[in-house]
């Protein structure tokens, strides 16, 4: 299946590029989320007219998206848990956890936006968590586990 790319998509392509997905990728994701349409003759069309707006769009949410990791980057956040005396974690802190502290902190973050590449945290430290603000901005925050 052939589709146009409304928008960056991650290891896929960019705005206006038109990519074979599979069939199952295009129409059950990429299709309703708003990310690309058929590349069909009329589709095409309508692309190239409302392309000056998609990219002015698309300036925008990235603007947003970089004010957002500006003020990740100050952001200090301290999580307590339950520790054992060698500084083992009494179960561990996942995305969800991180992502309720930072927006305790005063920046909105989802769960999807945290990348944990080693997994979950399972000890009292310092960690440098990466979060993807926008497809193109990653911000890293500063977390301090400790111990209650």
């Amino acid at each position: 299946m052939e589709v146009i790319l409304l928008e960056r998509v991650g290891k896929l392509g960019g705005m206006g590029d038109k990519v074979a997905v599979k069939a199952g990728f295009g129409r059950n994701y990429l299709i309703p989320q708003g990310k690309a349409l058929a590349a069909t003759a009329a589709n095409v069309a309508e692309f190239e007219n409302r392309r000056a707006e998609l990219e002015a769009a698309a300036a925008t949410n990235k603007a947003e998206a970089e004010v957002r990791a500006a003020k990740l980057a100050e952001l200090a956040v301290t999580i307590q848990a339950n520790a054992g005396d060698e500084g083992k974690l009494f179960g561990s802190i996942g995305a969800r956890d991180l992502a309720d502290a930072i927006t305790s902190a005063g920046v909105g973050v989802s769960k999807s936006e945290i990348h944990l590449p080693e997994g979950t945290l399972r000890e009292v430290g310092e960690y440098d968590i990466g979060i993807q603000v926008h497809s193109e901005v990653t911000q890293v925050v500063k977390v301090t586990i400790t111990a209650e």
